[in-house]
């Protein structure tokens, strides 16, 4: 590809090759998880090849969900939206919040965020009118304190929602983004014998 192509060139180019050699055809499935499972996790570049590795996840095994820091903020947004969707829809009867170690959402800066979105171009007028809708920017674009409480609260937000069928586990973990090592932090098996 040639570096004086802009990356969505060099995307489209390659990808003409890709689909004119057939190599799509590795990658067949259905839009059914085989494993019957959702998984929320991060966006983090160090787990676009590595989460899915290291959990022997293939194409067409999971329904995979990424956000920034695997966190649902809130029982009705896109986030569990789509777990509900690949529940009900798509027959994922297991739910899984992965997590990861040095996950950038830790003690995010709201404020810093907001500053460099000014120093980007967005005026005083635009900030002062999301905070007058309603908005709270600062609480908006918040992480967590503790990656470890970031995903049990998601486990908890996601196993306590109205919607969600009372025998479908929940579980949380946390990822090692240099190792791929996996520490179950929820085990939502065990929460269901519990229940029970």
């Amino acid at each position: 590809m040639s570096s004086n192509l802009t990356n969505v060139q060099n995307i489209l180019a390659y990808n003409r090759e890709f689909v004119e050699n057939k190599e799509y055809e590795q990658f067949r499935t259905t839009r059914f998880p085989d494993k019957k499972m959702v998984i929320l996790t991060c966006m983090d570049t160090r787990l676009v090849e590595l989460l899915p590795k290291a959990m022997n996840i293939h194409n067409g095994d999971v329904k995979l969900i990424k956000n920034a820091g695997a966190i649902v903020t809130q029982p009705f947004g896109n986030i569990m939206r789509s777990i509900i969707v690949a529940i009900y829809e798509l027959n994922a009867d297991e739910v899984l919040v992965v997590g990861h170690y040095q996950c950038g959402m830790t003690g995010l800066d709201s404020e810093r965020i907001i500053n460099k979105a000014r120093a980007q171009g967005i005026t005083e007028d635009t900030i002062s009118t999301l905070h007058h809708s309603g908005i709270n920017l600062s609480r908006w674009l918040t992480g967590f304190d503790d990656v470890k409480q970031g995903v049990e609260n998601s486990v908890e937000i996601i196993r306590n929602h109205p919607l969600l069928p009372k025998n479908i586990p929940v579980h949380g973990m946390l990822i090692d983004p240099e190792t791929g090592k996996l520490d179950l932090l929820v085990d939502g098996y065990a929460h269901l014998a519990e229940k029970a």
